[in-house]
């Protein structure tokens, strides 16, 4: 059974290139080798991500990244079972949101994570797509 999960958390240090270069560098190997695709918008302290794939491989990563230090207020927005996949394309997509740049700026509290739908967060992730800088493959 395929399933999609959304999730928001907070960061807690600088989202430096560094930090999530690494993170996409362990995501990337670790979803292609376990059938998980989705897309991660991480920018101004906010870490905003999609995960899709069958129900034990995508529960399991999200109780791993719950528990990661690097960020905190880790919640699920959504979880829906799924027929098709919206990101097949991406083992884990990037959109790398600039805090300066006002075509990608969360403008958080705006549009507050925490407190809507899933399916009004999934429209964001593909707003925000469209205008951050989507990167497939990390090079870290």
């Amino acid at each position: 059974m395929l399933i999609r999960l959304f999730y928001v958390s907070t960061a807690l240090g600088p989202q430096t290139t560094t930090v999530t270069g690494s993170i996409l560098k362990v995501a990337h190997a670790w979803n292609a080798q376990h059938g998980i695709t989705g897309v991660l918008c991480q920018g101004q302290g906010v870490f905003l991500q999609v995960l899709e794939g069958e129900r034990d491989a995508v529960t399991g990563l999200f109780e791993r990244i719950a528990a990661d230090r690097r960020h905190k207020n880790v919640e699920m927005v959504h979880r829906e079972t799924i027929t098709q996949r919206r990101y097949e394309k991406w083992a884990m997509a990037h959109v790398q949101l600039s805090d300066l740049d006002p075509m990608t700026n969360i403008e958080w509290p705006e549009f507050d994570p925490y407190s809507v739908t899933g399916l009004l967060v999934m429209a964001r992730i593909d707003e925000l797509i469209a205008v951050g800088t989507v990167i497939n493959a990390p090079d870290a």
